[in-house]
């Protein structure tokens, strides 16, 4: 482990040290009995006997991929409390707000939030050592490469378990990248034994980096399945397609104004002088990332991928609109539908689906099973489209000039508001994913156990003090993000409500496919091939395609026809897609826009109103004023208590 290795040097012999990964599994052992193979790791703690037959080296396979993390987890994942796209109030409720702190501004370098160089279960919100995982990839491969070893496994299953791990150990390797920037590259183990320099690691430069994962991540899908042997059993497990498409995501990482160009980091240096973060851009990192996504593409076709479409299976009748916001929601919350390339089947959104559920139901009101705390805030709010299709300061038949101005929905808008309900004029005239996304005040929330059997006069948020949705708690924000609930939600008696777990996304078609459309554009501009996969997704959000949005509704009606108008276009469009689903957190770090957009106001609507003065509910509130130090906030610091046990580390600028 860089940093502190050869404190284990001194404190380890070598067979223990093969034990950690045995004894790691025995702490984990609950996460593991929902694995993808439903296999339990034993506790025989010694590399003697888990090679030895295929039963054995099974287990060792699944304790590969138990390190992923619980992305699901708004407790654990980074995305969902560090940064801007939620808020909670204050003291948090309901959920241990620990990475909150990031947000707060609050992260530092003696025993940093999210550590995850080092492992840490901090305030039980535990973090996995990627330095570990990685050692337990290593082993696994080195020993399943030998022929010599587990006789009983055959040549193709051992050549597609070591494309698995391969993947998942440059995978781990990206994951440590995406946040400390230069890293040091594990490829073999290091012993126990081996010369005390030999274990002392360094950074490695970012493109370093970069290119070292994806090349281990092509040799990976040289070696893996188009599609899974046995979906009732593999769900979870690595293919072509997700190899391919993450990277994907690995390359346009690199390839972003963070990693590439950026004169923030021109005296970034490790202690021999090597220079960690170019500061010169290299646009040929964005041909690399487009060619790479077009091939994850192909290769998602090939395996049955494409973007899903709801359909009405219920028996009752829906309207249009209502199946367009239903393929919006279910493409993230209808789990291993045909869009998904890549879920951790060991990932659980219970409490997420928890965090974001409002009470919608007046018969429940008081059911204290659901603690709705996740609020999106107004800049997440505001961000969504008009129902013409381009951002609401730039419709040019729109007007969102008094967002808070008080109106009642009328007759044709009762799919999306309570007919005759009062509410924020910032709710009206928004695009299929605003009313998708967002439960809002007034706002109809139709559910499989809609109490009309359809979406007329169906379930809605009423949530000013003193209304049924007020009885046990509203978000800070007064919205929340109906996105993450599964449509098979429901309320019941007794203080009980029924939740449809699901594993959630690490990559879904629709983001690759706009980064796909991000990594074109930054080659060669706009292009029909940039205009055709922005339009696929903007077709099943119930948009028009971005050629006839902006012509006519944009006051800037020429921004797709440049690549800098473009940028904003796909940066927008990405935001909107992917929002609630933990991109907005990277994204806004590896496009350099962190400084800007984290360093303003976190603000909502007043939740004291009363359903008697509607417009005391509709004040703009600010909640916090966050900070975020640059260049400091784009990397994580590593644990101060590294350096100097491993003086060849360097610390990251400002920490």
């Amino acid at each position: 482990m860089p940093g502190s290795i050869d404190s284990l040097r001194n404190k380890l012999t070598m067979k223990t040290s093969y034990y950690i990964p045995f004894l790691c599994l025995a702490l984990t052992m609950a996460a593991c009995e929902k694995a993808f193979l439903d296999v339990v790791p034993d506790n025989v703690a010694t590399l003697d006997n888990a090679f030895t037959m295929r039963s054995e080296a099974e287990k060792y396979l699944a304790t590969c991929y138990s390190y992923l993390p619980n992305e699901g987890d708004p407790v654990s994942n980074i995305a969902y409390l560090g940064g801007d796209e939620f808020w909670l109030a204050y003291p948090p409720a309901s959920l241990t707000a620990t990475n909150w702190n990031v947000a707060r501004g609050n992260q530092n370098v003696v025993r940093p939030y999210v550590n995850i160089w080092d492992g840490d279960n901090f305030e039980n919100v535990g973090y996995r050592n990627m330095f570990t995982a990685i050692r337990t990839c290593n082993t696994f491969l080195e020993n399943v490469a030998d022929i010599n070893k587990i006789p009983d496994l055959s040549a193709d299953e051992r050549n597609r378990w070591l494309g698995e791990v391969m993947f998942l150990k440059a995978w781990y390797h990206f994951l440590l990248m995406r946040q400390y920037g230069p890293i040091p590259i594990i490829d073999k183990s290091i012993p126990v034994n081996a010369p005390l320099e030999q274990t002392k690691v360094k950074r490695q430069p970012v493109d370093s980096v970069v290119n070292y994962i994806a090349a281990l991540m092509d040799t990976a899908a040289a070696r893996l399945p188009v599609t899974l042997l046995t979906p009732s059993t593999e769900l979870g497990r690595i293919t072509v397609a997700i190899a391919k498409s993450m990277k994907t995501r690995v390359l346009v990482y690199g390839a972003s104004p963070l990693f590439n160009g950026n004169p923030d980091y021109s005296n970034f240096k490790d202690k021999d002088g090597v220079q960690l973060i170019s500061s010169t851009p290299d646009p040929q990192k964005w041909q690399r990332a487009a060619q790479a996504a077009k091939e994850a593409i192909e290769a998602c076709e090939a395996a049955g991928i494409y973007l899903y479409k709801f359909i009405n299976t219920t028996g009752f009748p829906l309207t249009s609109g209502t199946i367009t916001q239903m393929s919006i929601r279910n493409a993230v919350c209808e789990k291993w539908n045909q869009e998904w390339i890549w879920a951790n089947s060991n990932s659980s959104t219970w409490q997420l689906q928890y965090s974001s559920m409002a009470h919608i139901d007046p018969a429940n009101s008081g059911n204290s099973s659901i603690y709705g705390t996740l609020g999106p805030t107004m800049a997440v709010v505001r961000q969504f489209y008009t129902k013409n299709g381009v951002p609401i300061t730039e419709d040019k038949t729109l007007d969102f000039s008094n967002a808070n101005q008080l109106r009642k929905a009328t007759h044709d808008e009762r799919f999306n508001i309570v007919e005759g309900y009062q509410t924020a004029r910032l709710n009206f005239d928004r695009e299929p994913r605003y009313y998708a996304d967002l439960g809002f005040d007034g706002g109809t929330w139709y559910m499989q156990n809609s109490p009309s059997h359809t979406d007329e006069n169906t379930w809605s948020a009423q949530l000013k003090l003193g209304q049924y949705g007020s009885g046990v708690a509203v978000t800070i924000t007064t919205y929340y993000p109906k996105k993450l609930v599964n449509w098979k939600f429901a309320y019941q008696s007794n203080n009980n409500s029924h939740i449809e777990d699901y594993p959630f996304p690490t990559m879904r078609l629709a983001d690759l496919y706009l980064l796909y459309a991000e990594a074109q554009n930054e080659a060669s501009g706009p292009s029909e091939e940039v205009y055709k996969y922005l339009n696929l997704i903007r077709e099943r959000a119930g948009l028009p395609t971005i050629q006839n949005s902006w012509t006519n509704f944009s006051t800037n009606p020429g921004a797709y026809q440049t690549k800098e108008g473009l940028r904003t276009i796909i940066r927008n469009e990405r935001n909107i897609e992917m929002a609630f689903e933990g991109s907005r957190f990277w994204d806004l770090r590896r496009w350099k826009l962190a400084g800007q957009l984290l360093n303003t106001n976190i603000t909502g609507w007043d939740r004291s109103g009363t359903a008697d003065h509607p417009e005391l509910f509709y004040i703009p509130t600010t909640y916090y004023a966050m900070r975020f130090v640059v260049p400091r906030d784009y990397l994580w610091p590593i644990k101060e208590s590294n350096l100097p046990v491993n003086e060849n580390l360097v610390q990251n600028p400002g920490w």
